[in-house]
């Protein structure tokens, strides 16, 4: 059991650590950092009751709507939610760079107890694939919806401010369903997610750097 926790834990809290610490024009409070790691902990439970609901009891099964609706758009909405109502709209929030740290916390908390729950089921012999694969998946998520959810809290104008509001929902749930769907390709599946998982660092850490520079230059506008 012990080496369970570690192997579910370790790769959440790796990925944590790194995008926390690359904050470094003003981290953020450690209390809220782990407050929306807990609550995309907790967001596990109500997501799978919603899809047990979805797949059981209104029987709809379809592969395609399992893997654009039930699990992409269910999940990145209410991590989306989360995000917004907990993170967003308060003080500690005051560069763009926060999105990314904020959303990529609750997304790994998310991922971090469903690790844990697959690994307690199948056993160990995944957990290499599950760090590389749906744990960095969803963090990478993260990073795209708070990156669009940190240019929103400081677009001032109000139909730009909404569309990206609405891309950062809308572009990490397209991309957890392009990678549902790849996984669902069949037998020739790793020749597609090796490129697509690496266009997703590549891009992801990207936005990471615009979003710090965004941050600087708008430190740099502000009166002493």
């Amino acid at each position: 059991m012990i080496a369970i926790v570690g192997a579910a834990l370790a790769p959440g809290i790796a990925l944590l650590s790194y995008f926390y610490l690359r904050d470094n024009l003003q981290p953020e409070p450690i209390s809220m950092v782990i407050r929306s790691f807990v609550f995309g902990i907790l967001l596990v439970f109500p997501i799978m009751m919603l899809q047990y609901v979805i797949q059981v009891e209104w029987n709809l099964t379809d592969m395609w709507f399992q893997a654009i609706v039930s699990s992409a758009l269910v999940e990145e909405f209410f991590k989306w939610l989360i995000v917004y109502y907990t993170a967003y709209k308060h003080l500690s929030f005051d560069e763009p760079y926060d999105g990314i740290v904020y959303a990529v916390a609750v997304s790994l908390g998310f991922a971090t107890l469903e690790n844990f729950l697959y690994l307690i089921t199948n056993g160990l012999d995944m957990a290499f694939w599950r760090a590389l694969l749906p744990v960095s998946g969803h963090a990478l998520f993260g990073i795209f919806m708070g990156y669009y959810l940190g240019l929103g809290k400081f677009t001032h104008q109000g139909s730009l401010k909404a569309r990206r509001l609405l891309v950062s929902l809308l572009l990490p749930t397209a991309m957890h369903s392009a990678y549902n769907l790849i996984l669902l390709s069949g037998q020739y599946w790793i020749w597609l997610i090796t490129p697509f998982m690496l266009l997703l660092w590549w891009r992801g850490l990207k936005k990471v750097e615009l979003a710090h520079d965004y941050g600087s230059k708008a430190r740099k506008t502000r009166p002493n």
